[in-house]
C-alpha cells in the first residue's frame, strides 16, 4: 500500500512484523468479540485482528486510506470502515448490547484528548490497547510521589487499570518517530473502586491541583476546597498534589460536592 504519511494526521505507520505479532498476541482477539481499531492506517495489525476475530470496525479519518485498506483486508473477515474523526465518533452507537475492545496506534499529538474521549464512553468499552509515546504511558501508570504522577495519572486510574505491556522502538514505524512508544492495556473498572459523585467536579479539582505543581494544596485549591475539608479527608494542606492518592482525590471531590449540595 503506497501512501505517503501525512504529518497533519500524525501518521507513523507500523511495519515491523515481530512487533505486529506481539501486539496481536497481547490483544488476543477471539471470534464473537467486537473489535474497534482507531486509525488503522495501512492495516498493519488490522489483518491479524480480522483473521482472528472474523470481524472488525475501523475508524479512519484519512479517506485516501479507506479503499486500499478494504482491498488489503478483502476475504479476511467482515471489515466495516467508518470515515470519521475518533474525537467525534460515538462508540456507543456501534453495538449497544455488547462492549467494545478498542485498539489503536494513537497520534502522539492527539493521544491525551483521545484518551479522555474514550474515558467518557468507558461504559461501552471492555478494554483498550493503545500504542502511545513512552512518556505518556509512564504518566498514565505513575504512582503518587513520582515526578511524572499528575492529572493524566489520576484521571485514567480513577476509571481504568493501566498495564504497560512492552516498549516499541522508533524503527518499527514509518516514518520513524523521534520518541519511543509503549503498548498499554487499559481496562475500565467495574464497578469503580472509588465511585465518583460528580465527574466534572473531579476533573476540575484534579486540574487545579496539578495546574501549578509547586504550590501546596492549600494554595492550589484555594476557593475550591478549604483546609478543614482537606484535613478531614486525610490530606495535609501543606502537601503538593503529587502526594495524594487517586482514592484521596475522589474522596475530596465527593466530600466537596456533598457540602456544596443544596439542602
Amino acid at each position: 500500500m503506497n501512501h505517503r504519511p501525512r504529518k497533519r494526521f500524525g501518521q507513523n505507520f507500523l511495519h515491523d512484523p515481530h512487533i505486529i505479532r506481539r501486539i496481536v498476541s497481547a490483544i488476543n482477539p477471539r471470534p464473537g468479540e467486537r473489535l474497534v481499531e482507531i486509525g488503522p492506517g495501512r492495516g498493519a495489525i488490522t489483518t491479524g485482528l480480522l483473521q482472528a476475530a472474523g470481524r472488525l470496525d475501523a475508524v479512519e479519518l484519512d479517506r485516501d486510506l479507506i479503499e486500499p485498506l478494504a482491498r488489503r483486508c478483502g476475504g479476511l473477515g467482515e471489515l466495516t470502515i467508518h470515515n470519521a474523526d475518533a474525537l467525534d465518533f460515538e462508540l456507543r452507537t456501534l453495538y449497544p448490547h455488547q462492549r467494545l475492545r478498542l485498539i489503536g496506534n494513537l497520534p502522539y499529538n492527539l493521544s491525551t484528548p483521545l484518551l479522555f474521549r474514550f474515558l467518557d464512553q468507558a461504559d461501552c468499552i471492555e478494554d483498550m490497547h493503545f500504542m502511545l509515546q513512552r512518556e505518556v504511558v509512564e504518566r498514565i501508570a505513575a504512582q503518587p510521589g513520582s515526578r511524572v504522577y499528575g492529572r493524566l495519572s489520576v484521571m485514567i486510574q480513577v476509571y481504568c487499570r493501566a498495564e504497560p505491556l512492552f516498549g516499541i522502538g522508533p524503527g518499527a514505524f514509518t516514518p520513524a518517530p523521534k520518541v519511543d512508544s509503549t503498548l498499554v492495556r487499559l481496562t475500565p473498572h467495574r464497578p469503580l473502586p472509588c465511585p465518583v459523585r460528580d465527574p466534572a467536579f473531579l476533573t476540575r479539582l484534579v486540574a487545579r491541583a496539578f495546574g501549578q505543581r509547586r504550590k501546596t494544596l492549600r494554595n492550589s485549591l484555594r476557593g475550591l476546597i478549604d483546609t478543614r475539608l482537606l484535613r478531614a479527608q486525610g490530606a495535609d494542606p501543606g502537601q503538593r498534589a503529587e502526594a495524594l492518592s487517586v482514592e484521596t482525590f475522589v474522596r475530596l471531590a465527593n466530600a466537596a460536592c456533598k457540602t456544596q449540595a443544596p439542602p
